[in-house]
């Protein structure tokens, strides 16, 4: 089927809740070059298919956004969060759950595009 739906139109993926994580002592430079990296990352990500959706909750608590794997296991969902800068240098923490959504997910990136006036991480 399509996008990897089932009889239900639903697949599994891996979504992730990104959380402050232990190392938040930087100066402002680094920090934005930092968030450049971890943006320029997702964007790598979302262009090879492993990333659905990602984005930021904007109430500045622990838990700072989400992210959805297009991967079915959690050894999976871990590879890709390693290649986080922001995971490398301890600015984010991720807690992974496997998670069954609509398949539909799949189409998020290419009309995201469509509307997108500039590239994630520019």
């Amino acid at each position: 089927m399509a996008y990897g739906a089932d009889e239900l139109g639903m697949k599994t993926y891996v979504m992730a809740f990104l959380k402050r994580g232990p190392n938040q002592d930087r100066s402002k430079e680094e920090a934005a070059a930092l968030q450049r990296a971890h943006l320029q990352n997702i964007r790598r990500l979302a262009d090879e298919g492993k990333l659905v959706v990602a984005g930021p909750f904007l109430d500045k608590g622990e838990v700072r956004g989400i992210y959805i794997f297009n991967v079915t296991t959690l050894e999976e969902a871990q590879a890709l969060t390693a290649t986080d800068p922001a995971i490398q240098a301890g600015s984010l923490t991720m807690e992974l759950r496997p998670w069954y959504g609509s398949a539909a997910l799949m189409e998020v990136n290419a009309r995201h595009e469509r509307l997108a006036k500039k590239k994630l991480g520019e």
